[in-house]
């Protein structure tokens, strides 16, 4: 894990809230501040690649800039490249980087159901991995729900109201059709996305 704002201390405890970023949006601030609550840094982290989906949209190394410009007007906050895409990559990166005992992985309802529900293999099950980990789930559309053996390791992450319309793929979406999105970015990046996009 490269460090590119704070983080490369020692934590007993480190919230790590990965993303593809494209763009970042209060929701994405929203959830990295009530992670604050469950740890003594929330890592923003960009993985160098994705398992999941492409990273077409902004440049990566944009992105990474728009993260360091939030977090440096956000205490507790701190950057980080990611050289693994996987929740477990990540946690083990944190681990080695920060020496930390404890490390949640910060994510929506929709992206828990679809790491719960993933195919590792069994050498790698997701009851294997979030004895690594744990997941600070948030809602997006409703509440997450875990099976009943995962519920120990997979906390809720209460954000208040507002926050579940409010994504990457609707800013982008509302500029495609040229309607307000301005809205849904912190004000520090704005102008950096509307020249993006």
């Amino acid at each position: 894990m490269e460090f590119l704002w704070g983080g490369g201390r020692k934590r007993e405890t480190v919230a790590l809230l990965p993303g593809a970023w494209n763009p970042p949006t209060l929701a994405h601030l929203a959830m990295a501040e009530a992670a604050l609550e469950w740890a003594e840094e929330a890592v923003l982290v960009l993985p160098r690649t994705f398992p999941h989906k492409a990273a077409d949209g902004a440049a990566l190394e944009r992105r990474a800039e728009w993260l360091v410009a939030l977090a440096g007007e956000h205490p507790g906050l701190a950057v980080a490249w990611s050289e693994g895409g996987l929740f477990i990559d990540m946690a083990r990166e944190a681990r080695q980087s920060l020496d930390a005992s404890r490390v949640l992985l910060v994510c929506g309802r929709d992206a828990a159901e679809r790491i719960v529900g993933w195919d590792y293999g069994a050498s790698d099950s997701i009851e294997r991995q979030l004895a690594e980990y744990e997941l600070l789930v948030a809602p997006r559309q409703g509440e997450y729900v875990p099976p009943a053996g995962l519920a120990t390791r997979v906390h809720a992450l209460h954000l208040g109201d507002g926050w579940h319309e409010v994504s990457s793929s609707e800013v982008r979406a509302r500029m495609a059709a040229r309607q307000e999105w301005a809205s849904l970015v912190p004000a520090r990046i704005r102008d950096s996305v509307r020249d993006a996009y």
